[in-house]
């Protein structure tokens, strides 16, 4: 009797010994043949619908699951997309098995599934999927782009690769001005990010606003610093001689959106009154405001609505971002949490100039709709070529390639040896045409076309292989002369063709470094050359024809204009329009001062 209770009570402290073993769960006496259930599952990460954002177009992910069972685990597998990356049968403890650290190092962009498969010693198995995202790399659409939230149901900056901290019980609208949802704010709701990467000595925020006006005020953006020395601090703040302050008051039944600037010294106000209202129904309207060394400008829809003198922003202290509120460090006079809805948030370190404000906006609003009358055609060569009003990319001959600088926006076309781009000519053969861009000379070689839009010379003998047919379309190229390049325009009247050219008026000196500003403009009277907004060739002309135009070439001569070796031009070109009416000097010269 004593040696079966030493038995018990020997037995019974090895169970409480390998019970207290960590992550090991207490020992139960159970029947083996009593396996009554299968196994269970549960998937920590990745979770269904895992949005994976990250620089890389390759990363690796590490899953983290448990299975547990009421018996005993025999194996478990772990699958990506199909593929085994893990195998398990010798576990620690053989109910609970927690894995934490199964790597794949190959995950690339796209729609993934993860599923664990258990099985225990009886044969019965389970399995679970979840499904999720690996999200291509965000590249910024425009240059000097600091933050970017789409507010797709996360609060996610896409440059900055972090989430945003949530304060409070901030929602989702449910619909989005652009993409799939945007930001709806709560009472005593915002967010919050480190100002790191964002702070310059230019300053800009563009983005989507959907006005709710209850509470009748409200901060919006605010960089500003901890009020430390007020007598509220911390629950009431207002130091306003550093960072910024964009916020909302209700203006007789309106909201008035303002912008105050600290200067070190001191702040600076851009009320810009009843031009700066919105009514308290307003639908989505497009916000931006800019600041720089010398001036603060406030935007709705494009707009300048205030703007004024301003010595420069003072950074001190501005640690934090707040998103739809004032809070922490503007609410003294209760410019809290806003309840509108927002949504693609863009901040830059530079400023916007107003035409790229405006581009900014109408890209987002689903079309490109122009920046002047009569424009038919854009190509901002931001990275591709794809023309704006149509959203078709252009047919590329050859190796085309890109400047790596330009006059507005991110980039510019850059000419090849053998290349240029084509687009077809519909709906641009129209009875009155101009056309401008900006250019950056690259004489060798010394001739070249530049824009050409004519027909087929299928008479020559030469054909396709030499081509030069005038009567019809138009042909704007460059030529040595003397020092430099002359840029000369030939239009093609049907009977005939006519020559625009300047001489040494029309001329750019061939050792140039600087982008200048061409256009022509076609009437039905006379045809113009402007070099920097200026005449430096024009005639009399009784109107173009377009007869077989139906191939615009950009970048070259080819393929129809190349008789007289007038090929591919190796300078760079940005910011080409096309028109359907002829523009007078001082249009041409408001889209010239528009891109700078």
């Amino acid at each position: 009797m004593k040696n079966l209770f030493k038995i018990f009570v020997l037995s019974f402290s090895l169970i409480g010994f390998m019970a207290c073993d960590q992550g090991i769960d207490a020992l139960t006496l159970v029947d083996p043949g009593a396996d009554a259930t299968a196994p269970q599952v549960t998937i920590n990460f990745p979770v269904e619908g895992t949005t994976i954002k990250v620089l890389e177009a390759i990363t690796s992910i590490t899953v983290d699951f448990e299975v547990t069972d009421d018996i005993e685990v025999a194996k478990v597998d772990a699958l990506l997309d199909g593929k085994n990356i893990g195998s398990l049968n010798n576990f620690k403890d053989y109910r609970r098995v927690l894995v934490d650290d199964i790597t794949y190092d190959k995950l690339d962009d796209g729609d993934h599934q993860f599923t664990v498969s258990a099985t225990d010693i009886d044969g019965k198995t389970t399995s679970v999927t979840v499904n999720f995202v690996k999200e291509p790399a965000y590249v910024p659409l425009y240059a000097g782009e600091v933050l970017y939230m789409p507010f797709d149901s996360d609060y996610f900056d896409l440059i900055g690769l972090r989430p945003a901290t949530q304060v409070g019980s901030s929602e989702f609208a449910g619909e989005g001005f652009v993409g799939l949802n945007a930001y709806k704010g709560a009472a005593d709701a915002h967010l919050e990010l480190s100002t790191d990467g964002m702070l310059s000595d230019e300053f800009s925020a563009v983005f989507w606003y959907k006005v709710n006006a209850d509470p009748d005020r409200a901060g919006i953006l605010v960089i500003g610093p901890p009020d430390t020395e007020g007598a509220g601090f911390p629950d009431s703040q207002n130091l306003r001689t550093s960072g910024f302050r964009f916020f909302r008051e209700n203006a007789g039944g309106e909201q008035r959106f303002k912008l105050n600037v600290g200067s070190g010294d001191g702040d600076s106000w851009f009320d810009g009154g009843d031009a700066a209202d919105l009514p308290a129904e307003a639908g989505w309207t497009h916000m931006a405001f800019t600041i720089t060394q010398s001036t603060a400008t406030v935007y709705i829809n494009g707009e300048i609505v205030s703007q004024g003198d301003f010595s420069g922003v003072d950074w001190t202290n501005c640690d934090l971002l707040s998103i739809m509120s004032g809070a922490p460090r503007f609410t003294q006079w209760n410019h809290r949490s806003d309840l509108s809805n927002m949504d693609e948030l863009r901040m830059f370190n530079r400023e916007l100039p107003q035409g790229e404000i405006q581009n900014i906006m109408t890209a987002e609003a689903g079309g490109f709709v122009g920046n002047f009358d009569g424009e038919m055609l854009y190509l901002p060569f931001d990275g591709d070529y794809t023309e704006k009003f149509k959203d078709t990319e252009a047919a590329s001959i050859g190796s085309p390639s890109f400047a790596g600088e330009s006059v507005a926006g991110s980039d510019a076309y850059g000419g090849a040896t053998d290349s240029y781009l084509t687009f077809p000519s519909n709906g641009l053969t129209t009875e009155e045409f101009s056309a401008t861009m900006w250019y950056k000379l690259n004489a060798d070689p010394d001739r070249a076309g530049i824009l050409v839009m004519g027909p087929p010379d299928t008479e020559r003998p030469e054909f396709p292989d030499i081509q030069n047919l005038r009567t019809n379309g138009f042909r704007f190229f460059r030529e040595a002369g003397g020092d430099g390049q002359i840029f000369k325009l030939n239009v093609g009247r049907g009977d005939g063709d006519s020559w625009f050219d300047g001489g040494a008026t029309a001329s750019i000196p061939s050792d140039t470094t600087d982008w200048v500003h061409l256009a022509f403009t076609i009437s039905n009277s006379e045809c113009v050359v402007y070099i920097d907004g200026e005449v430096v060739a024009q005639g009399d002309f009784t109107g173009v024809d377009w007869t077989g135009c139906d191939l615009l070439s950009i970048g070259s001569g080819a393929p129809r204009f190349n008789q007289w070796n007038h090929l591919s031009d190796l300078s760079s070109i940005d910011e080409l329009r096309l028109f359907n009416k002829a523009l007078s000097q001082s249009e041409v010269q408001s889209v010239m001062s528009f891109d700078q």
